[in-house]
């Protein structure tokens, strides 16, 4: 049965659309019940009356438009807050001028916050610094002048929206590098699923009909040939797959939404296991461990071409009948990979002989890289048993210049 893919989302501000629901309707209340209180005292109540009926209708009407980012549109902040605005002008008409003087609190009161922290949860804190910023204008063409009690209540609306707007932004800059992480995790273990039932059975058959199909010669022998070239196609391909995929987020209406991409980062180590895993062919084996491999690009890059170099030796010296294998081994202090070959080996002294001839293949293209790391590069030769290049490179590099050197 195929699986079905597992869509999560996460939305660190859904508690704050729901607070800001509440916020909507308890000062709503509390805008009516100042009305209420103060009824005689308006010079004109029935204007008070009029937005009151509209502002419950609209708030109620409303709350489905404020559960979350997806429907709280621009249209409907613009109306939100001209409704505030126009409520906080005809306080000058419904109250009385001595009332208003005094200090008194417009007709939408702190009901007024509600539509600019719509602003800030929405568009973060320069949605709010505009918001605000129209309020506090409208505020003090209701006052007629800035007095000390309109200007406090003006900033502090002002410094809590651009706050609240900011702490938004930054709770869904961490919630997508949440995301990221979570999903990068999940798609490594999947990979790593795959790798490991791909390697129990396609890779098994296609190792088993190359083995019999070269026994067995004729037709065979060229199906078999065929069959080995796929099983190092598909084992550089699984191989590649366990490199973790860089991944960028995006901010969706009811959360953090994680799309794949492709994105080059040579500022971190690399997995070396993916510059090796090309080596691989049907008659060179390559061994790995199950987890990445992390290095300095530049140490990996020098290391996977000393690599090269020791295959290259492998395939002009011992025959194109010879094979050969690559066993990489993760240390808690350094990297070793080995490059062991079936072939006739070599005599001994022929490696100083070269040197002296001024062939300077493994003087300069093996043991000189490994040097310019700060690793080593040992070389162990049987006559008649092959040859093995164990190359070292310890992990504490730094780079200079381009190149990685030891600490």
């Amino acid at each position: 049965m195929a699986k079905r893919e597992r869509v999560m989302r996460m939305s660190v501000e859904q508690p704050l659309w729901r607070a800001l629901t509440a916020y909507r309707v308890l000062t709503m209340l509390y805008a009516v019940g100042l009305f209420a209180t103060a009824y005689d005292k308006f010079a004109r109540p029935w204007v008070a009356i009029a937005f009151y009926a509209l502002l419950f209708v609209w708030t109620l009407a409303t709350l489905p438009r404020v559960a979350n980012a997806a429907s709280c549109t621009k249209r409907f902040l613009t109306a939100d807050l001209t409704i505030a605005l126009v409520g906080i002008l005809l306080t000058r008409v419904a109250d009385a001028s001595s009332r208003i003087e005094a200090g008194g609190p417009t007709l939408p009161s702190i009901w007024t916050a509600g539509s600019v922290l719509a602003f800030a949860i929405k568009g973060g804190w320069r949605w709010a610094a505009f918001a605000s910023t129209l309020v506090a204008a409208v505020n003090i063409v209701e006052r007629g002048a800035p007095t000390r009690d309109t200007v406090h209540n003006v900033i502090l609306v002002w410094v809590a929206s651009i706050a609240i707007g900011y702490v938004v932004e930054v709770a869904r800059a961490s919630e997508r590098t949440l995301a990221r992480a979570l999903e990068i995790e999940a798609a490594t273990r999947e990979r790593e699923r795959l790798a490991r039932d791909i390697h129990d059975s396609v890779l098994q058959v296609l190792a088993m009909v190359q083995r019999r199909g070269s026994a067995l010669g004729g037709e065979a022998a060229e199906l078999g040939r065929m069959a080995g070239e796929q099983e190092v196609a598909l084992r550089t391909l699984v191989s590649g797959g366990l490199i973790p995929v860089s991944r960028v987020s995006e901010d969706a209406a009811q959360g953090a939404l994680v799309r794949a991409v492709e994105e080059p980062d040579e500022d971190g180590p690399v997995d070396l296991r993916a510059l090796l895993a090309p080596y691989a062919a049907a008659r060179v084996t390559f061994s790995e461990p199950g987890a990445p491999v992390p290095l300095d690009p530049a140490a990996a890059r020098e290391l996977a071409a000393a690599v090269g170099a020791a295959l290259d030796n492998v395939r002009e010296h011992a025959g194109a009948d010879a094979r050969a294998w690559i066993l990489v081994e993760d240390e808690p202090d350094a990297v070793i990979v080995t490059v062991r070959d079936d072939g006739p080996g070599i005599p001994e002294g022929r490696l100083a002989q070269a040197e002296g001839e001024g062939r300077l293949g493994v003087a300069l293209s093996i043991r000189g890289r490994l040097r310019e790391l700060g690793g080593t590069a040992e070389l162990i030769s049987v006559p008649g048993q092959g040859t093995e290049v164990e190359l070292k490179v310890p992990k504490e590099l730094k780079v200079s210049r381009g190149k990685a050197v030891r600490r």
